[in-house]
């Protein structure tokens, strides 16, 4: 009886000791990571993974990774062989594929710092039927952005991409009212230029981000100053209201801005760490609904996308119509090519 006893025991504290995971793959909250070779996939997983951890994060854990990175993004290689380790040490299981990493998991974060290839990594999660993030940039390219949403649409799968900007607690609180309707905003943010990316998408994001939170989107025009130093550029959103980000190098700058609105005006603020966005990923994976948009996350692309071509023309003002027309045809090409 005694060593009956004593069997049960261990049983049951084996038990108690792997609730928390066999609870999260019961729940369907295992969460599964394609890419190393960023420090938001570290980032994430400490929030995610840990003993405190928090209800706001709803008991979702990564169990499961794959390596991912581009040789010709040097920043982005060499990070790849101390992150698979870190990522070990947080109790994740790596494995060699997207498609070991859909088979194991409920839910995903597509983290791969190289917009490039998000569109074909993305296709197998919708494929498998998983919800998925994509951080920033959603895509290396407009092209790339409006095909992946037109693929969402087709499996049926939500998804969502944003910068962690986005629910800082400034931002949030002005698209929450507090200037009233807002006329117009000034944001910035630093703007290092990465060569396999049109320029704006790398790092310019954030802070074009922060200008659609609190502006929404409906911007149809913009016009860009590029110097050694700075990228200015200059929205026009429907009925008149006018938007700007100013892309910082060379100096310091953070990030923030300035909104203008109908009941005053008052500065946007700046970041806030990673956990607000990692709350809103939880909220997504237990809902399903975007907390974002498709509709404001390409009318961003369209922008950054239109900047660029501004500045090829030397500063004239683009059209968001123009490059979305181009985009949404080569999106069509595309996935005819991948998504077979």
């Amino acid at each position: 009886m005694k060593s009956l006893l004593r069997v049960l025991s261990a049983a049951l504290l084996l038990l108690v000791t792997m609730a928390p995971s066999v609870t999260a793959q019961q729940a369907g909250k295992r969460v599964g990571m394609i890419g190393l070779d960023t420090s938001h996939s570290i980032a994430f997983t400490k929030l995610l993974n840990a003993d405190d951890a928090g209800q706001d994060l709803g008991g979702y854990r990564v169990v499961v990774a794959c390596p991912r990175g581009s040789a010709d993004i040097e920043s982005s290689a060499s990070r790849i062989p101390g992150y698979t380790e870190q990522i070990k040490e947080l109790g994740v299981t790596v494995v060699d594929s997207v498609k070991q990493v859909v088979a194991q998991a409920d839910v995903i974060l597509l983290e791969t710092n190289d917009g490039r290839p998000h569109l074909e990594q993305v296709l197998e999660v919708f494929q498998a039927g998983k919800p998925v993030f994509i951080d920033k940039p959603i895509a290396g390219s407009l092209a790339d952005t409006v095909a992946i949403f037109l693929a969402a649409e087709k499996y049926k799968v939500p998804v969502f991409s944003s910068s962690s900007l986005r629910f800082s607690t400034g931002p949030q609180a002005i698209r929450n009212g507090k200037f009233g309707k807002v006329a117009g905003a000034d944001t910035f943010s630093p703007c290092h230029l990465e060569k396999t990316h049109p320029d704006l998408f790398w790092y310019g994001i954030h802070g074009v981000e922060m200008l659609f939170t609190v502006m929404g989107s409906g911007c149809h025009t913009v016009t860009r100053i590029s110097s050694q130093e700075t990228e200015l550029v200059v929205g026009n959103w429907e009925g008149g209201r006018v938007g700007s980000f100013r892309g910082i190098r060379g100096y310091k700058g953070g990030y923030g801005g300035t909104a203008f609105g109908d009941k005053g005006s008052g500065v946007i603020g700046g970041y806030d760490g990673y956990r607000p966005l990692v709350v809103e990923i939880v909220k997504f994976f237990q809902t399903g609904k975007p907390p974002v948009s498709a509709e404001e996350t390409t009318n961003i692309y369209s922008f950054m996308e239109a900047a660029d071509e501004s500045k090829r023309r030397g500063g004239v003002a683009v059209k968001i119509k123009e490059v979305l027309e181009t985009a949404q045809f080569d999106a069509a090409v595309r996935l005819a090519e991948l998504d077979k």
